[in-house]
């Protein structure tokens, strides 16, 4: 077995503490989004009852788009461990490409509407 101790001269060992997420974590975002995915799915089947709902369409459009940035970020977070120490670079490069992404939407609506 290793002795994960630390050795710095005195007579006294002291215990390293590793830092480890555990299972909680990842079940806890996986729960947020089967949560998220089953909002979404209810304000689509609620906005298609009918007319007496009187929920606007672009009401539950943008609420659903509101749900996907959430869960995004929560998928960013907890899966590809964006919220730990030294990922600055992926998440600049993540920035860089919702940018570029946006760009040529707000580029391809403006050619579309000319």
């Amino acid at each position: 077995m290793a002795d994960h101790t630390l050795h710095n001269g005195s007579t006294s060992n002291a215990r390293r503490k590793v830092r480890h997420e555990g299972p909680r974590n990842h079940l806890l975002a996986f729960a947020l989004s089967i949560l998220l995915t089953g909002v979404a799915f209810l304000a689509v089947a609620y906005s298609l009852v009918g007319e007496e709902t009187h929920v606007e369409p672009w009401f539950v459009q943008i609420f659903i788009i509101t749900l996907a940035i959430f869960q995004a970020v929560i998928q960013l977070g907890f899966w590809m461990h964006m919220k730990d120490k030294g990922h600055a670079y992926p998440i600049l490069g993540i920035a860089f490409g919702f940018f570029v992404a946006l760009t040529c939407a707000a580029a391809g609506l403006l050619w579309s509407w000319w």
